[in-house]
């Protein structure tokens, strides 16, 4: 798959804890149905890498949505990123400056950007020893005791941030890059 037209979409809440259950297979064949190309899934939770022309792009996550919710009675968060936005995100974690581990490191893709009160409103001591930066439209999170006992949860930064927060883990948002080269 060419960088040039490749996105990622990334669905929050899909096959996790036994809800929202959802066959890649049929997830990939929505987003084939609303006009996307090259369809692609990675792993069980809600990542499809595609390709689609821009004036398509704004009208995707509103088809797989309606789709959705037509279809299965429920509907989730849709985030999208072309692959040069992912590649952005992926070059701008600060963590990695520091040297920290991988398997710590979390991006939270938020649907829109959030106004810089917003952001300051957040608690840096919320979760020690958590951390967290937000840098445009991600927010990127270090989270060294795992993604389980954080208190950086997406309930907490949709509620602080006044947008959706959909979170991958490092090694997904690497993976999806690359995918996105293929």
């Amino acid at each position: 798959m060419s960088g040039h037209g490749a996105h990622v979409a990334l669905l929050r809440g899909i096959n996790v804890g036994g809800k929202n259950r959802l066959p890649m297979n049929d997830l990939a064949t929505m987003f084939k149905d609303a006009g996307a190309q090259e369809v692609r899934t990675y792993i069980q939770s809600g990542n499809v890498i595609f390709r689609a022309d821009a004036a398509r792009i704004g009208r995707l996550g509103t088809a797989i949505a309606k789709a959705m919710q037509a279809d299965l009675g429920w509907s989730v968060p849709i985030v999208i990123r072309s692959a040069a936005e992912l590649g952005a995100a992926a070059k701008g974690n600060p963590f990695l400056e520091e040297g920290i581990a991988a398997g710590t490191l979390h991006v939270g893709f938020l649907l829109d950007r959030p106004d810089r009160a917003r952001v300051a409103a957040l608690d840096p001591d919320r979760s020690p020893p958590d951390r967290y930066v937000v840098r445009g439209g991600e927010i990127f999170l270090h989270l060294p005791n795992g993604v389980a006992r954080t208190k950086l949860t997406s309930q907490y930064l949709d509620s602080r941030l006044g947008t959706v927060v959909t979170v991958r883990n490092w090694n997904t948002v690497t993976t999806l890059l690359e995918m996105t080269r293929a």
